[in-house]
């Protein structure tokens, strides 16, 4: 198979991706947007050994499965994969994501409970981010098509709320009317690079990042938001910088309140424009009350709360169990959850330590045990993982339970063969422990469509301490 070849096949099944998977002899063919049964044609793009990746030129018989995607340009942004599949079968494609990693990765054969859904199918996301460009034609406002920085320009996105639309609108008339030129990533020239908003409870934080020192018209721009909303505030940041990095280090409020107040399970929070929050509110709140559920607390429970960031989860389990102790390496996000605790009262009940987790939990658990608390752990580590030198002190530290938050299941998966020792270490490589000696049983496992539309799963994994 070459590069630029067409050929016309049937869809096998779907991968993790979302992908359809079709075999043509040695190959096996990767196209996306295409379902099990369909029949389609096919475009060959790269060819990487017996593995072709392709695009879908034309669908000749479509699956039952196939609902129409809600986005004009579904296949052009690539933001969502999975639009074009019934959302029952996207949570059984995720609960299948999952088990499957689990089982080839870390060789666990666990049941993976059904996924919670997402209460809001669509219109679910509390942030946007809009890259803005110039491009050949003029000003572009959009997303970045899929794997590159061209610009998919849009007037409205069905995963965001309502406000999106508005928001689109509102950055058009300020770009026209004030003559705001835009960012060129050729000429590294031009001012407004992005728009980021943050939705907290129907108040919007909206961000313009810009290639320069002052926004210009100020006044204006506000004058244009407050036609469409009636509550909001307005940032600039300032990002000279030619990166992937979105914002720069300094924010400056133009115009209302500079943080908003919150709460999530009984704790107050602020939220600023920079303030990390998991995307979706409704699944973000079930997923923090089942881990509650799953550490099982008692009044004498401490739980250590690693990849703690701004402290939420650690001042939920604080109000709950006998105390709770958030481990943080970045000292920006230590704070927050210091003036989190202030907030909440939580002195005496939650403590948040900066330092690596592999050097701080040793320490930590020694002196929790010495003085009989129960330990928990909750790992919320980013897409890479925990780190392996903090798998091996979790080993020697040995917590009565474990609770892995996870946005990742390949990483999950490996950190979990690690963990109940189903994977070794040889060498640079991790292969299957034929002879394992696991000092935890995996007790649940259970997805959570955080991002309906994608390919992206979170998920819950429960791990108890055997006994000795």
């Amino acid at each position: 198979m070459e590069k630029n070849e067409e050929y016309v096949g049937i869809v096998e099944r779907i991968g993790s991706g979302g992908e359809g998977i079709i075999k043509n002899g040695d190959y096996t063919v990767f196209v996306p947007y295409a379902l099990p049964t369909e029949k389609i044609k096919y475009r060959v793009l790269k060819v990487k050994k017996n593995i072709v990746f392709a695009k879908k030129v034309e669908l000749y018989v479509p699956a039952e499965d196939r609902v129409r995607p809600k986005c004009p340009v579904y296949e052009k942004c690539g933001g969502c994969q999975l639009q074009h599949l019934k959302y029952k079968l996207q949570l059984q494609l995720k609960r299948k994501t999952v088990k499957d990693c689990l089982s080839k990765i870390a060789f666990i054969d666990e049941k993976v409970l059904s996924t919670v859904p997402s209460e809001l199918e669509y219109e679910y996301r509390n942030k946007l981010q809009l890259p803005v460009r110039t491009e050949k034609y003029g000003v572009a406002i959009g997303f970045f098509a899929q794997n590159s920085h061209r610009i998919v320009p849009v007037n409205d996105c069905p995963i965001q709320p309502s406000w999106c639309k508005k928001i689109i609108k509102a950055t058009r008339r300020y770009v026209s009317e004030c003559d705001v030129t835009a960012y060129s990533e050729e000429s590294k020239a031009g001012l407004l690079k992005h728009v980021v908003v943050r939705d907290v409870e129907g108040k919007l934080l909206i961000t313009l990042v810009i290639n320069g020192n002052e926004l210009p018209k100020k006044d204006e721009l506000i004058a244009i938001l407050s036609s469409e909303f009636k509550n909001f505030s307005l940032f600039v940041n300032v990002n000279k910088d030619d990166t992937n990095v979105i914002f720069g280090e300094k924010f400056k409020c133009v115009y209302g309140a500079e943080k908003i107040t919150s709460s999530d399970m009984g704790v107050k929070f602020e939220i600023g424009p920079e303030s990390f929050m998991q995307v979706n509110d409704l699944v973000r709140r079930k997923i923090y009350h089942d881990a509650v559920k799953a550490a099982a607390l008692t009044p004498e429970t401490t739980v250590i709360d690693a990849y703690s960031g701004a402290g939420l989860l650690t001042a939920i389990f604080a109000g709950r169990a006998k105390k709770a102790i958030g481990i943080e390496i970045v000292k920006e996000a230590v704070g927050c959850a210091n003036d989190l605790k202030r907030l909440n009262g939580l002195e005496g009940r939650m403590e948040n330590v900066c330092a690596p987790c592999e050097v701080a939990l040793p320490r930590i658990m020694q002196t929790e045990k010495v003085s009989g608390a129960n330990c928990v752990l909750v790992l919320d580590p980013p897409r890479q993982g925990v780190d392996e030198k903090l798998i091996e002190a979790i080993k020697s530290a040995l917590p009565d339970r474990i609770i892995y938050i996870s946005c990742s299941p390949q990483t999950l998966s490996r950190d979990l063969g690690l963990l109940t020792d189903t994977l070794k270490r040889e060498g640079q490589e991790l292969k299957r422990n034929e002879t394992p000696k696991p000092l935890y049983a995996v007790e649940s496992i259970r997805p959570y469509d955080m991002f309906a539309q994608t390919k992206h799963v979170e998920t819950i994994a429960v791990l108890a301490r055997k006994e000795k």
